[in-house]
């Protein structure tokens, strides 16, 4: 099966590596074809142009993925999602996008609250043969408030500098399985519209 996946951060950006690294887990045969349009706002107006190359490139489906929280986090602000679907539902339409195999995957607050929900991942990436590290489950990973400064606090508090480009992929890679992240339910909207598999 092949999947286009258009998201909001650069060609190496942590959404994208995230993303395709666990369509593949749960898909191991899947044909990934991804279009990076670098912000929130170039997502939400350029998104049909690239929706449209990607089905003219047979893509069998399309998942957007953006994150309700921009990367840049101003006190205060309150993003809304239904907003952001609509004006992503109006660029689609401005190009003349009406398949119904396009779906729309907002994640709650930002990537980083898949990478809290499961401790076990966290604390293997933090962990040294000298210096054994553990982080506790987020029961409630999506609700946690600000999740990238909370992952950034926490590598402090070990020594570390959080860098989403290099560190997202290898705390998702080491995801012992999807029984603590699948709780987090727009990781499992994810899954669901890019593979057709529920984890």
């Amino acid at each position: 099966m092949k999947v286009g996946m258009i998201f909001e951060c650069g060609p190496e950006g942590a959404d994208k590596k995230v993303c395709e690294y666990l369509a593949r887990k749960l898909l191991p045969d899947i044909e990934i074809s991804s279009v990076t349009l670098d912000n929130k706002s170039k997502l939400i107006s350029e998104c049909g142009n690239a929706a449209a190359v990607l089905l003219g490139h047979d893509c069998e489906r399309i998942v957007i993925v953006w994150d309700l929280y921009p990367s840049w986090r101003e006190k205060g602000q309150n993003p809304c999602r239904k907003e952001d679907r609509e004006n992503i539902a109006r660029s689609l339409l401005e190009t003349g996008i009406t398949s119904p195999n396009v779906y729309l995957v907002c994640i709650e607050q930002e990537l980083e609250a898949w990478l809290l929900a499961d401790g076990r991942a966290v604390s293997q990436y933090l962990s040294s043969d000298a210096h054994k590290v553990k982080v506790k489950h987020r029961k409630n990973a999506e609700k946690v408030n600000n999740p990238k400064g909370r992952l950034k606090k926490l590598f402090e508090e070990h020594g570390k500098d959080y860098n989403e480009a290099i560190h997202a992929q290898k705390i998702i890679r080491a995801l012992p399985d999807f029984e603590r992240i699948k709780k987090c339910t727009t990781f499992v909207r994810f899954a669901v519209k890019a593979t057709g598999k529920t984890p």
